[in-house]
């Protein structure tokens, strides 16, 4: 009589046991589905959140001023504005980027529409948009620069003095402040690099 209880207490432990774990096994197939259902979610607002981000950058980017001009010879240009510059005593900015570059439009924008920056440019400075895009990527030009572009991305900025050598090459990231610029950090960087500063 000893050894059937055992053998049913055995038994009805076994059922338990194996219940148990059908029943963890089920759960954890429950979770797994929770996690990929959640998982498929996310992904699908992040798509969404990308597209509307795409849309809002693409309306930006069209009310934007477009100053680059793929079709200029910038060695030209360039070679002009070093003696326009000797002849002004001011350095020159090249502002290398494209009109696809949304950055490169906000810069010029913020520039232009900052009656303290363009002052400070117009004082100090020729300005030029150096383009680069896959119409004209001036590959000349922009080695005969190190190709900055390489190194920081677009807009980056090369800085002539008036006999046109390269005195500094700024990268705009640390320029950048939010999804605009900062007006300290830019004013700092035309001042240091206007002549006689």
């Amino acid at each position: 009589m000893k050894n059937k209880n055992n053998l049913k207490i055995f038994g009805f432990a076994s059922l338990l046991i194996t219940s148990l774990a059908c029943s963890q096994k089920t759960e954890d197939t429950k979770a797994k589905e929770v996690i990929v259902d959640t998982s498929l979610t996310v992904k699908t607002d992040s798509s969404a959140a990308l597209e509307v981000k795409k849309k809002m950058a693409a309306e930006e980017k069209a009310k934007l001023p477009k100053p680059y001009n793929d079709k200029e010879n910038a060695e030209a240009k360039i070679a002009e504005l070093v003696k326009q510059a000797q002849a002004e005593n001011k350095n020159i900015i090249l502002q290398a980027g494209g009109n696809w570059c949304i950055w490169c439009l906000r810069f010029n924008n913020y520039v232009q529409t900052t009656p303290e920056l363009k002052k400070l440019v117009d004082d100090n400075y020729l300005y030029y948009h150096l383009n680069y895009s896959p119409e004209n990527k001036n590959e000349k030009t922009f080695a005969k620069y190190g190709n900055p572009g390489d190194k920081f991305g677009y807009p980056v900025f090369v800085v002539l003095d008036k006999n046109g050598k390269l005195i500094h090459t700024q990268d705009s990231a640390v320029l950048e402040d939010g999804k605009g610029y900062s007006l300290e950090k830019v004013k700092a960087f035309f001042t240091e690099w206007a002549p006689n500063s």
